[in-house]
């Protein structure tokens, strides 16, 4: 494999797993909270469309950005009512979530399919660009890629140096706890609901808005569950899930590319490798423990006394 060809793959790489990622920080920062949110798929699908039909609307990407935020946090205030007023099954509750999105998405984005748009495009970053090897890997993409990057170092100082983010870390490990110190879990887990929907409606909007510039059903395949599968990979840190993001992303680059130079492998055998990949993470974590790193609290609802 020759290094231009290597390069473009590794570039590849990052565009593939930065919805992934967007996802996954969602998800994590949810999960955080105590709450458990299957329907990251159905958020994710619900925000590329919204994000195509806002950017077509207004030839703006960003407001197509902010229209997919909203709309998937939205989405996932339907879980909030269902697990924080109605005490309901998480599991269940987001597994409606995803179907609901899905089906949403599919009813309403039917007459766009194949309609193309603007969306964002890829620019080289001034200085960093030219770094060797680097520079064409990391530093000649869209905006959504770069803000990805400043996502995952935020997510940790947010946790780990603020009062919020340590609020938030309570009422997904002690939520009774968090309520004796004058803090309301139900109202931090609201927060938490939300923010990751709008997290994993951003990575639905950059499948549709730089990624592929167009919409079609069914454009998330999956990603939305590999997301899922990610945060148990990454034990709830930020700086694992982005690498898993990537390794995923490499995958799909790599089963893309072996295609396209007409490799001697049946299509469906490449098709499936990133879901064999999240099989496999899955019992990895799960051999070391990955159970164990999960908050405490996570899928317990918040009984009303507490």
């Amino acid at each position: 494999m020759d290094t231009a060809l290597l390069l473009s793959i590794l570039a590849a790489t990052v565009q593939s797993g930065t919805p992934i990622l967007y996802a996954t920080l969602g998800e994590m920062f949810t999960e955080r909270s105590g709450v458990l949110n299957l329907g990251v798929e159905g958020m994710m699908i619900v925000g590329a469309f919204t994000a195509f039909l806002a950017t077509h609307l207004t030839g703006n990407p960003w407001a197509g950005v902010l229209a997919a935020g909203l709309c998937g946090g939205g989405l996932s205030l339907l879980h909030g009512v269902v697990c924080l007023i109605f005490q309901g099954n998480q599991v269940v509750s987001g597994l409606a979530l995803t179907i609901l999105g899905l089906g949403l998405a599919d009813f309403l984005g039917t007459p766009y399919v194949g309609i193309t748009t603007t969306g964002f495009q890829a620019f080289a970053v001034p200085v960093l660009a030219d770094i060797p090897v680097l520079g064409s890997i990391f530093f000649r993409h869209d905006a959504l890629v770069y803000l990805s990057y400043l996502l995952p170092p935020l997510f940790w100082l947010f946790m780990a140096r603020t009062r919020p983010g340590l609020a938030l870390r309570a009422a997904g490990e002690h939520p009774a706890a968090a309520s004796a110190a004058g803090l309301s879990p139900v109202r931090i887990r609201w927060c938490g609901i939300f923010t990751g929907g709008f997290l994993a409606g951003i990575g639905g909007a950059y499948l549709s808005l730089a990624y592929t510039h167009l919409w079609t059903n069914n454009m998330t395949s999956g990603r939305g569950w590999i997301a899922v599968a990610l945060v148990i990979f990454a034990f709830w840190r930020p700086g694992r899930a982005v690498f898993g993001a990537y390794l995923f992303g490499g995958v799909m680059a790599l089963q893309l590319r072996l295609q396209a130079m007409g490799a001697n492998l049946p299509s469906s055998l490449m098709l499936m490798l990133p879901y064999a990949l999240t099989v496999l993470v899955l019992l990895a974590s799960s051999a070391r423990g990955g159970g164990r790193a999960a908050p405490a609290a996570l899928g317990v609802n918040i009984e009303p006394e507490e």
